[in-house]
């Protein structure tokens, strides 16, 4: 326990520094198999000045500081693996101005994507980074999230243009402008863009929006094999069709929405899609996808414009991490996901394949395909030794091709807690700048301490 910190963060905070067993539980679940991880105390900061205040007095006493959102990471981002204060950033929850003129919005960090969305509606904007969880934007920035419309409107390092920040010392900065693009200085902004809470904590951020699009076709179409779907979507993205959305499911995921949901749909791969722009545009681009798609064997290709049956497509797969979990018998699940160059998509799914098989794993494949990126959810139980160590063979094997074929090891999830032991082997070298980095801004280190950077130990 940081006594001496929680007692001086109860006399700036009042009741928003809480103790009690519940609340410290709470903020040490995760979606994952990682164990339950308490914090020492909770606080509930409701301004930057305050996030300034406990900064000040957690760095003074050694005290870890890690950063709350919607605790909706897969890498145990959240969790405070060495105790101390979970920050819980939830009443910084405000749609602060939205410049409808430049396309941007200031909100703070607490607020989710879709009340985010829901604020905007009357304004034909959006804000489009999807990753499926009601994630909030100061995790989803601090998480360098993407998601299902990545292949169209980029990632969270591409909507960011501002923000401001608090360092480890309680020192309040600003980075970037509402400038779409600068020429000044070191880009802090996506220096802190995916850095996962260790080098400041964000309170307020600018982002880009977009505008609605005049018409939106939702697709379905399903493959013999996963090669099959994978090629048909390399040669769609060769082709520069703008898809808005273009996402790969196994058969095996297809087995889980079936049970999960009573999805009705013939368990073989699929491929979701999604069309933006002009009546004309869409009609259009569905039309040139299912010629391509038909070179490739696809079958029962059909299409939704109400938004009905769009919504509830999509909804369909952002359950994808729970229908992974009902394949197995006690409805745990460990989650990995690789990136790789769009040219080595098809050989690293259907090895992956071959790999689940190969350690008796069900393994689901599902993913951002049309940017390389593909998630893989291996439904286990994490109190079993034995099926524990297989899954993390799995996982260490799909890290290990993502790398040989020129990927990363991530390409959404992040680092966290899981995949530390994988940064020497993608980065070399450059993790003395990285170490650097973190020395330099949090040299006491109190931010989200043992994640991202593996020990020098």
């Amino acid at each position: 326990m940081h006594d001496a910190a929680i007692a001086a963060l109860s006399d700036l905070l009042g009741d928003r520094l809480v103790t009690t067993r519940a609340d410290r539980e709470l903020h040490g679940q995760n979606e994952t198999y990682y164990p339950l991880t308490l914090p020492d105390a909770v606080a509930y900061p409701e301004s930057t000045e305050e996030v300034s205040a406990i900064l000040k007095i957690c760095n003074e006493h050694l005290c870890p500081v890690v950063a709350y959102g919607a605790a909706s990471s897969l890498e145990g981002q959240h969790l405070a693996v060495r105790g101390g204060i979970s920050l819980d950033m939830n009443r910084m929850n405000k749609l602060l101005k939205v410049n409808a003129e430049d396309l941007n919005a200031v909100v703070q960090p607490g607020l989710t994507r879709l009340t985010l969305n829901e604020e905007l509606r009357a304004t034909g904007l959006f804000f489009p980074v999807d990753p499926g969880a009601d994630a909030s934007i100061g995790g989803m920035t601090a998480t360098r999230a993407s998601g299902t419309t990545a292949v169209r409107y980029g990632t969270m390092r591409e909507n960011i243009l501002a923000m401001e920040a608090v360092l480890a010392d309680g020192t309040i900065v600003r980075t970037g402008s509402q400038a779409r693009k600068s020429a000044t200085g070191y880009d802090l902004t996506h220096l802190l863009v995916g850095s996962e809470g260790t080098l400041a904590i964000i309170t307020e951020l600018t982002v880009r929006l977009q505008g609605q699009p005049e018409a939106i076709s939702a697709a379905t179409c399903r493959f013999d094999s996963v090669e099959d779907a994978v090629n048909c979507v390399i040669l769609t993205i060769q082709s520069g069709l703008p898809m808005a959305r273009i996402e790969l499911l196994d058969q095996n995921m297809v087995k889980g929405f079936n049970k999960y949901a009573n999805a009705g749909l013939p368990e073989t791969p699929h491929l979701f899609l999604e069309f933006h722009g002009t009546p004309a545009g869409v009609a259009e681009q569905s039309e040139t996808f299912g010629a391509i798609a038909e070179d490739f064997g696809a079958q029962d290709f059909k299409t939704a414009t109400k938004t009905e049956d769009r919504n509830a497509l999509w909804a369909m797969r952002h359950k994808a991490h729970y229908a992974s979990a009902a394949l197995g018998d006690g409805g745990h699940l460990m989650t990995t996901d690789v990136c790789v160059p769009i040219s080595r998509l098809a050989e690293a799914v259907t090895q992956s394949q071959e790999a689940a098989g190969r350690y008796g794993l069900c393994v689901t494949i599902v993913g951002h395909v049309g940017d390389g990126n593909f998630h893989c959810g291996i439904s286990l139980d994490p109190t079993n030794d034995e099926e524990l160590k297989r899954g993390k063979a799995f996982s260490a094997e799909l890290n290990e091709l993502a790398l040989r074929v020129g990927g990363t090891v991530s390409g959404e999830h992040g680092i966290g807690v899981g995949k530390q032991a994988y940064m020497e082997a993608e980065h070399g070298s450059a993790l003395i700048m990285m170490r650097a980095i973190k020395t330099a801004l949090d040299p006491k280190n109190i931010l989200n301490p043992g994640k991202m950077l593996p020990s020098n130990a």
